[in-house]
């Protein structure tokens, strides 16, 4: 295996480990917020306007958790794609170097 690859192979792990910590974390925030939920309508009553309030405020927190970990998710991934893109086209200049150079050779 290439330094590259191994390089590549490094920020791939990197990228999954940041995603899967995100993940992690958003569920056990998704689990607090309906657990909180849960004793204050225990204590507030079910279909009351507290009740309902919390329900609604826990759908807010929730999705915005959710969009947060999306971002995350794709910002992690972004200094890879970069990576493989310079290499990718540094190689293509070295093929296209070495093309010129056979065509020069003839």
């Amino acid at each position: 295996m290439s330094m590259s690859n191994d390089k590549n192979e490094r920020n791939k792990k990197d990228d999954n480990l940041i995603k899967k910590t995100s993940k992690e974390v958003n569920d056990l925030f998704g689990h607090t917020v309906d657990t909180s939920g849960k004793i204050i309508k225990s204590i507030s009553g079910e279909g009351g306007l507290v009740g309902k309030a919390t329900d609604a405020s826990g759908k807010i927190l929730k999705g915005t958790a959710g969009k947060a970990n999306d971002i995350i998710g794709k910002t992690s991934e972004v200094p890879g794609k970069l990576y493989k893109s310079t290499t990718d086209h540094g190689n293509k200049k070295d093929k296209n170097k070495k093309n010129y150079n056979d065509e020069q050779d003839r």
